[in-house]
Parts: C-alpha cells; structure tokens; sequence
C-alpha cells in the first residue's frame, strides 16, 4: 500500500471508534497533578495562586463556618476574603459571615455570633441545578406527569 491510500492516524482511530485526533483523557492521571492544574487555570474549582499567595503573605485566619469555608483578613482588616470548601459559590457563604465579609459586622461571628429568630429556616446555599432544588407542584420534573386539567379555564374567543 502506497503512502496515499494509507488512512491518516486521525482517520484510522476513528475508524476503530477512537475519539479522533483529539486528546482522549487519560484515567492514570495523577489526581495531585490535576488539582494543580485546575487551579491555574479555573477559578470556580478552588482559590487561584494569587489568592493563595495573598493568603500566604498578608492574610490571618479569623474562622470557619458550617460548610468548611475559611475566612480570612489582612493585618489591619481592611480585606476579608473566604477560601471556599470546594466549587467556588457565593450562595454557600451564610449570612452572617456575608455580613462580615462586606463589612457589615465589625466583628467575625466567631467572636460576636449572629443572633437568629427562632423563626429562621438554617442557611441553604443555591440548590438549583441539582437533586435538591425546589419543584413546584406541577413540575414535569418533581413527578414526570402533568395534573390533569381541572375544567376552571375558559379559552378566549374571538368574536
């Protein structure tokens, strides 16, 4: 077989049901060796290496809320900043570590908690997207099946 009628590497993978000439993603990969990866180059994974290099040199731990989330601030408090406990999401900060963190509070809720009504439902961070958002009655996805019509609606007419 001469050289043209040859099948390109690309075409040939593809052939076997590869993924083409692209990178298949390899399962061996060194999970330490992502994870640094991912920080340099996503932000919503974890803290960049700018924030972990301020953090570092200017930053004094002040506490840690109920999800892991770390704060922090520089000496003379000026800035506060948090290190999340995972995907980085502002809806995961509670409330009165929000309050902090804007300078709201003077104080962190470590040393002056948050006092809440016995009304107040527990902090939930932003649940849409997955198993636990709220499906309103009717929703396709709470049950899969749309209630019957109940015969209170009129379509208008034109006359």
């Amino acid at each position: 077989m001469d050289k043209e009628s040859q099948p390109s590497c690309a075409s040939a993978q593809l052939a076997r049901g590869g993924a083409g000439p692209y990178i298949v993603p390899r399962e061996s990969w060194n999970p330490r060796l992502m994870a640094f990866v991912k920080m340099l180059f996503s932000w919503w994974n974890s803290a960049t290496l700018g924030t972990l290099w301020t953090t570092w040199t200017q930053g004094s731990p002040v506490g840690e809320d109920a999800f892991g989330n770390r704060y922090y601030q520089n000496k003379d408090g000026s800035r506060r900043w948090v290190l999340y406990n995972g995907t980085v999401e502002a809806s995961r900060v509670p409330p009165d570590w929000h309050g902090w963190l804007h300078h709201t509070f003077a104080e962190p809720p470590t040393t002056a908690p948050l006092r809440t009504q016995p009304w107040e439902a527990p902090h939930l961070p932003n649940l849409t997207g997955t198993d636990q958002a709220f499906r309103p009655e009717g929703s396709l996805q709470r049950s899969g099946q749309r209630p019957a019509a109940t015969g209170d609606y009129q379509a208008w007419k034109p006359e």
